[in-house]
């Protein structure tokens, strides 16, 4: 495999972490998903800058996010399979 273009740490993230620089709209995406050794192709529907996060279904408003197999927050908006899980979309459950 060629090095990817993000990663996922567990099965169970809804989202991946962006490992290159660049990302454009419309570009295709190879994930590894590390604890099951497996690929994934994804297209990127924003701009994803380097450690951002791209989410791997649709996110609906209120779900939770969830990388590294851990809760990170909630949606506070609907993210479509593809797009940029960032501050704008995405806010702590803490306050």
């Amino acid at each position: 495999m060629a090095a990817p273009d993000f990663l996922v740490h567990d099965s169970a993230d809804t989202v991946g972490v962006v490992v290159v620089e660049g990302v454009t709209a419309g570009q295709q995406l190879t994930g590894w998903v590390m604890d099951t050794d497996k690929t994934i192709k994804i297209k990127a529907l924003n701009p994803i800058p380097l450690g951002h996060k791209v989410a791997l279904a649709v996110i609906k408003k209120g779900d939770t996010v969830i990388k590294y197999d851990n809760d990170i927050g909630k949606a506070v908006a609907d993210i479509d399979k593809g797009g940029h899980v960032h501050v704008h979309n995405t806010k702590t459950k803490r306050w």
